[in-house]
């Protein structure tokens, strides 16, 4: 990916990534914190969206989107229907669409997000 310590590396640990923390991520509530890998092609990240705290409503174009997660539980919303996220379980949003969420649980809500870039 596109960090120095991961250039031409095709296995490496996220969490060895510095951690950048977004606030009012896409429009959303309070903050979310992400140890990201990126190019011109993916997007990676291991996301941890505390309790309260959301990511806006946004619209996918030229990009598609899959979140793993992988503790706790949010409410995604897709293009305008609500529904639970819990752990184990794989969100996913195609390009042209819309989703959003929020951490309603106690604990933090982590995630695996894949991001890739759509090419016409």
């Amino acid at each position: 990916m596109d960090n120095s310590q991961n250039k031409e590396k095709f296995n490496f640990n996220l969490d060895d990534i510095e951690e950048t923390v977004i606030p009012n991520f896409k429009g959303g509530e309070g903050r979310i914190r992400a140890h990201m890998a990126v190019d011109e092609n993916n997007r990676i990240m291991h996301g941890i969206l505390e309790p309260g705290c959301s990511i806006g409503i946004h619209t996918h174009e030229g990009s598609s989107e899959i979140v793993f997660a992988t503790k706790g539980e949010v409410v995604v919303t897709y293009d305008g229907i609500e529904e639970k996220l819990s752990a184990g379980m794989v969100h996913y949003c195609p390009d042209g669409h819309t989703h959003g969420m929020k951490n309603i649980g106690t604990e933090n809500f982590e995630m695996l997000a894949v991001v890739p870039q759509h090419r016409s």
